[in-house]
Formats: structure tokens, C-alpha cells, sequence
């Protein structure tokens, strides 16, 4: 067996579910906001898009996908991000989805056979798909803390100057999963020259770009930002984007990286033997999706009324706010016990997750599992990421049923 998956740790769900065995909740219906999985319906041209291409079920796919897909990919990224050209035959790929691509990435770049241990890095909090893709390409990983007190912008300057030289490939997550963070430009300028210094490539996910609270302020991307500020090479640079939020589509695996073409040729050479061709099906159901724009802006609106209802809600008792992006909350909680007759956990967060479980039958993800202590601190700790993904309804109840626990929390203090 391969001894590097030794290293992996527990997916953040197999920890949650251990973490409430055992506990009994109150006889109400259940309310999970701990998996971000977009309950929205499907939008109807998608829908209607797989029918009316079930034959191609009949033939193998390429691994590059058509080129008409890629033309209208690369036809999206234009439009949503204003850059003059893409190339759709050097500069864009269809994938299947940003997760696989995301872990698939590293084991393209990441060379463990030159020199010192090569290092990634990545947010923190993060999502685990970094650390596994590091893990398991042979690298070491390290983690640039997001904290409150700094706005949860990147701390580059946590690592020295020698750990960058050792790095290979940098991880960012742009509207950030959990903190709902967005890259500024000058963030990425100071990214891009830190990459130019010491030689490595950077991943930039951004599959939560197209949930934003502004209409007319939409999240800046990592192709715009090398765009706006002379990259038009993208050189270093490629940005992973996915339909599962965009377009509630999670169970159709469908995503789509674009950026450098020297980086793209050698991942699409490794995919043609990773057997990760996209479903014809689903490349004509991926070609209705990029090409409309509506049902993205009537999802938005409906996160929009969301958190509208909920985050007034939730801040008297919850130290969280409306994030830049993305339909996660990333709540910091009251240190609690937890429920009678349950052994307590070392982390605030694992308690509150617990006692909210306990009393209203709400599941919410503890921080604490999205992030690693590095530089002295665990960022997730004392935080829990709430997903506003159920709809309106069940997203006030649960609201009122969060306010209720902190309120009787604050009785029984």
C-alpha cells in the first residue's frame, strides 16, 4: 500500500459524524448546514440538455473535451472576467469537476525526485483537497494563516525565505471556502511576485466566484487580476472554476481550469492516463451551463434573500458578518460545554457544534476541522462554518433555532 495515505487525515465529515454519535436530539427536523452541497433545482436547460444528448453515451469522450466546449468555457471566462482572449485549444480544459482537477493539479507539478522535499502551501482554513494533493504527490505542506484580525487576507510572510524556495505550488481559494474572503489586487500582485522570485505555480480555486452579494461589484479572479496587471501570458498562473455552485449542479462532476498553456499541455499529458474524460452527456449539458447567465443570476438572488434574512439574525449572537462571497457564514462561537451525558471536546467550536445539535437538531460544521495549527495558532478553532444552502424557509428556522441555543447557553451562564 502506499504509505503516504497514512498521512491523510480524516475527511471533516467522518470527524463530524464521530464527533455527534452518540448525541440525541430534540424530536425535530433535522437541519444540516454543515455540507456545502447546493440544494437549489437544477436549472431546466441544463436539465433538458442531457435528454436531448443521451446518445452520446454511445462513444468514448477525449480527454481535452470538444473543442466546442472549450470555446464556450473559454467564451465564459472573457465575458465574466473582461480579458481580451482566450485561447480555447492551449488555454482551457474541461474537467470533472474542481475537485478532482484541484488533486490531480499537484501530482502534474509537484517534483519530489529534485533536491530538498519540495513544499505546497496553502490557506488556513482550507479546503483538505490541498493537503491530500500535497501529501500524496510526495510534498510537505504549509499553511498561510486567514484570521479575523488581519481581514483574513494571505500572511506571506510567515514563511521564510528558504521555505518559499523549497515551494512548488501555492494553493489560494478565491471567494474563500470557509471564510468567504476575496483576493484583492493588491493581494495578487504580491502572489505573483513572490511566484516570480522563487519559481512556483499557483492554483487558484475559485468555484464559488459566481455567489456574490453585489450585482454590480462581482468577485475579482486570478486571470483578471494578471490581466489587469500585464500577465496576459498568465504565466504560473491556473485558475480552477467548477458548475456544482454556479449552477446547483454538483452531481454533474463538471469544471473547467484555464490559464498557462505551458502548464495546461503537461496536466492534459498526465489526464489522458488518469482516464478523467468528461461524459459526452455531460459536455452538452456543460455547454448549455457556461452559455447562460441567467439562472447564475437568479441564484444569486436567492442566496442575496438569504442572508439578508439570516445574518441580522444570527449577529447579536455570533461574531460573523456577511462575507465577500460564497454562501458560507464563518460564525465565531461562545465557549459552552457540551450536551449532559456526552464526554467534552478540547475545542470550543466541537462543543458548541455538539450543544447546537443537541438542542436544536442543527448540524454545523466546527472550524476546528478546516484548519491545522501552524505558526502557533489554529485559526478554526472558535469558529464554525455555517452553509446557507437549504432553502429560505429552512434556513430562517434553523436561524431561530441557533439564536435559541445562544440564548439559553447565555440563561444558563
Amino acid at each position: 500500500m502506499n504509505a503516504r495515505l497514512d498521512r491523510l487525515q480524516p475527511y471533516p465529515f467522518e470527524k463530524l459524524k464521530t464527533l455527534l454519535d452518540g448525541v440525541s436530539p430534540p424530536g425535530r427536523s433535522p437541519i444540516s448546514l454543515a455540507i456545502g452541497e447546493p440544494r437549489h433545482r437544477t436549472p431546466e436547460v441544463i436539465r433538458q440538455a442531457i435528454v436531448d444528448h443521451l446518445d452520446g453515451l454511445a462513444v468514448y469522450p477525449p480527454t481535452a473535451g470538444t473543442l466546442r466546449l472549450r470555446e464556450v468555457v473559454a467564451a465564459w471566462f472573457c465575458r465574466r472576467y473582461g480579458l481580451p482572449a482566450l485561447d480555447p485549444v492551449s488555454q482551457v480544459l474541461p474537467v470533472n469537476g474542481s475537485r478532482e482537477a484541484l488533486f490531480a493539479f499537484a501530482q502534474t507539478v509537484v517534483d519530489a525526485s529534485a533536491g530538498l522535499a519540495p513544499l505546497v502551501a496553502c490557506p488556513n482554513p482550507f479546503y483538505q483537497i490541498y493537503e491530500g494533493a500535497a501529501l500524496l504527490a510526495g510534498a510537505e505542506t504549509r499553511f498561510l494563516n486567514q484570521t479575523p484580525e488581519s481581514d483574513f487576507r494571505l500572511d506571506l510572510d510567515t514563511l521564510s525565505h528558504a521555505e518559499w524556495d523549497r515551494a512548488q505550488l501555492v494553493y489560494v481559494c478565491s471567494p474563500g471556502n470557509p471564510t468567504g474572503h476575496v483576493l484583492t489586487i493588491d493581494e495578487w500582485q504580491a502572489l505573483f511576485e513572490r511566484a516570480d522570485r522563487h519559481g512556483f505555480v499557483i492554483a487558484s480555486d475559485e468555484c464559488y466566484s459566481e455567489i456574490y452579494p453585489d450585482e454590480s461589484a462581482p468577485p475579482l479572479g486570478g486571470l483578471e487580476a494578471a490581466h489587469r496587471l500585464g500577465r496576459d501570458d498568465f504565466r504560473g498562473l491556473v485558475v480552477f472554476t467548477s458548475l456544482s455552485k454556479r449552477s446547483n449542479a454538483p452531481g454533474l462532476r463538471s469544471g473547467a481550469v484555464a490559464g498557462d498553456a505551458r502548464l495546461l499541455a503537461p496536466f492534459l499529458r498526465y489526464r489522458t492516463y488518469h482516464g478523467s474524460a468528461m461524459n459526452p452527456v455531460v459536455q452538452h449539458a456543460s455547454i448549455a451551463a457556461w452559455s447562460d447567465d441567467a439562472h447564475v443570476r437568479e441564484n444569486r438572488t436567492t442566496y442575496r434573500e438569504k442572508f439578508a434574512a439570516v445574518v441580522p439574525k444570527l449577529a447579536p449572537v455570533l461574531r460573523t458578518r456577511q462575507p465577500d462571497a460564497g454562501f458560507y457564514l464563518w460564525a465565531g462561537v461562545p465557549d459552552v460545554a457540551g450536551p449532559a451525558g456526552a464526554p467534552d471536546s478540547a475545542n470550543p467550536d466541537e462543543r458548541f457544534a455538539r450543544r447546537l445539535f443537541a438542542d436544536a437538531h442543527v448540524a454545523v460544521l466546527p472550524g476546528s476541522y478546516l484548519a491545522r495549527t501552524a505558526h502557533g495558532v489554529n485559526p478554526g478553532i472558535g469558529a464554525v462554518r455555517i452553509a446557507l444552502v437549504p432553502p429560505l424557509d429552512e434556513c430562517l428556522d434553523a436561524a431561530r433555532r441557533i439564536v435559541d441555543c445562544c440564548l439559553s447557553l447565555t440563561d444558563d451562564a
